[in-house]
């Protein structure tokens, strides 16, 4: 009898594990790797046993989902390419969480005063130059706290720094990871290891601004001592306490608007002489432009961005320079490709394009190399339409028609604005597409058209879009 069943159950056990796909050993690299990176920042628990497999799953996704969100990326809850991407990209121990934030009841110190002591030195710098960076990178902080930092050379300092490489002990429970993956980690103000900040000795370190062959001291060390004084991550793109590691001109480097709101809002601190963002509900309330970005909604008055997102139900507000520190801030118009994954601003007769957070090389470029006569200085509002691949762009009293598949002006324009869009007889700040309508911004009014009609539905005030 055995004889006759065991050939039976080994045909059974070919047909059935056919029906599975066959995994390859990167699909399960890439897996271990992400379920290591979720349960270091995302606080994701793996269920050990068997019977909860299913539940493991969906837990997973929903942490995909978080980390996505969180880098603005399109929110899926796969482990796709581009998730990959940035788990795989070297960046700070610290979990993470949405905007400028603090630690959980918001330590810090409680005193203006705050000492700091170099332990040790990583052998690929000059002892000289390790001390430049850490001190560069505390005054930073102090430029715009009351905070003045003293360093000690003896005992115990508040922030005591220092590099261990692997599983060295370097006085938490906390081990490196070899080259790449993680940078360094620091604790927030407290007693015993509090404000203490580690560096990863298995990384090469320099001074050097964008250099290849290892990352800036100065740009770990200022983003880690953040955390030593309080500061958790951010997810805005360009910001210091960001937690991917972002090689960049360390020349006049200046802390980004979103580093200076944390630090002043943890410490209590007024900003003097800081233009102040308009309140979403002001009655008066206008725009400098509009585009969409991602699924998101950027709205841009000045140097403030307001950011409507689909994911989440609150209004964020960032600044300009926080998205990409290069731009100056106050855009006439901007409108977004998102086949290309491509924004372009406009700001008095020169134009940029930006992939995502990107700046992409070779602009700004002047508004004349898409076709504009020399009699035009600048750009009112822009629009792209998603539906016939064209961009309309406005000025004064008419409109351009440009096909963005040719990369050219469509003859018989410019033509009036109010000839072929019913009720739009005023100058246009912003234009939004949106389910099917254009939203024409004028002064703190907003007016919804149908686009295959071009006719007027109805008035709004320009920030309904705010809830308000």
């Amino acid at each position: 009898m055995k004889t006759k069943i065991l050939p039976f159950l080994g045909l059974l056990y070919v047909a059935c594990s056919c029906a599975f796909p066959v995994v390859s050993e990167k699909e399960k690299e890439d897996m271990q790797l992400a379920k290591k990176y979720l349960q270091n920042f995302y606080d994701f628990k793996e269920e050990k046993s068997s019977l909860f497999k299913t539940k493991n799953f969906n837990h997973m996704a929903d942490k995909i989902r978080e980390m996505q969100s969180f880098f603005g990326l399109e929110v899926t809850g796969e482990l796709n390419p581009e998730t990959l991407d940035i788990m795989k990209q070297p960046r700070c121990g610290i979990p993470d969480v949405r905007s400028y934030s603090t630690f959980p009841l918001s330590p810090r110190w409680k005193k203006e005063d705050v000492t700091y002591r170099i332990l040790n030195y990583t052998p690929d710098m000059l002892q000289s130059d390790v001390e430049e960076a850490i001190a560069k990178a505390l005054q930073l902080w102090s430029s715009v706290t009351p905070l003045r930092f003293t360093r000690l050379y003896t005992g115990q300092a508040d922030i005591m720094i220092s590099f261990a490489a692997g599983c060295k002990v370097h006085g938490d429970f906390y081990s490196f990871d070899g080259p790449g993956g993680t940078l360094a980690h620091a604790y927030p103000p407290g007693n015993g290891i509090g404000g203490d900040a580690h560096f990863d000795e298995d990384e090469m370190f320099d001074l050097c601004a964008g250099s290849f062959l290892g990352y800036n001291l100065f740009l770990v060390a200022a983003h880690e001592l953040g955390h030593s004084l309080g500061l958790g991550h951010s997810d805005v793109f360009g910001a210091l306490m960001y937690p991917i590691y972002m090689a960049r001109d360390t020349r006049d480097y200046t802390l980004p608007q979103d580093d200076i709101d944390g630090i002043q809002a943890l410490y209590e601190i007024t900003p003097s002489k800081t233009p102040t963002r308009p309140e979403d509900c002001d009655p008066h309330l206008t725009f400098d432009a509009i585009t969409t970005l991602r699924g998101e909604i950027l709205f841009f008055k000045g140097s403030y961005v307001w950011r409507k997102s689909p994911y989440f139900s609150d209004i964020e507000h960032d600044t300009i320079s926080s998205f990409w520190p290069p731009l100056a801030a106050g855009f006439d118009a901007a409108y977004e490709v998102d086949k290309k994954d491509r924004v372009v601003f406009f700001k008095d007769d020169q134009y940029w394009a930006v992939s995502g957070y990107r700046i992409e090389p070779g602009f700004p470029k002047p508004i004349q190399n898409l076709g504009f006569p020399t009699s035009v200085g600048k750009i009112d509002a822009a629009v792209h339409d998603q539906n016939t691949k064209k961009t309309y762009f406005f000025v004064g009293n008419k409109y351009w028609s440009f096909n963005e598949n040719t990369q050219s002006m469509e003859r018989g324009y410019p033509r009036k604005i109010a000839a072929d869009f019913q009720g739009i007889d005023y100058t246009v700040d912003a234009v939004l597409q949106k389910n099917g309508h254009f939203y024409f911004f004028h002064g703190s009014n907003q007016y919804e058209v149908d686009i295959k009609n071009k006719k007027l539905i109805r008035i709004m005030k320009s920030n309904s879009w705010f809830n308000c």
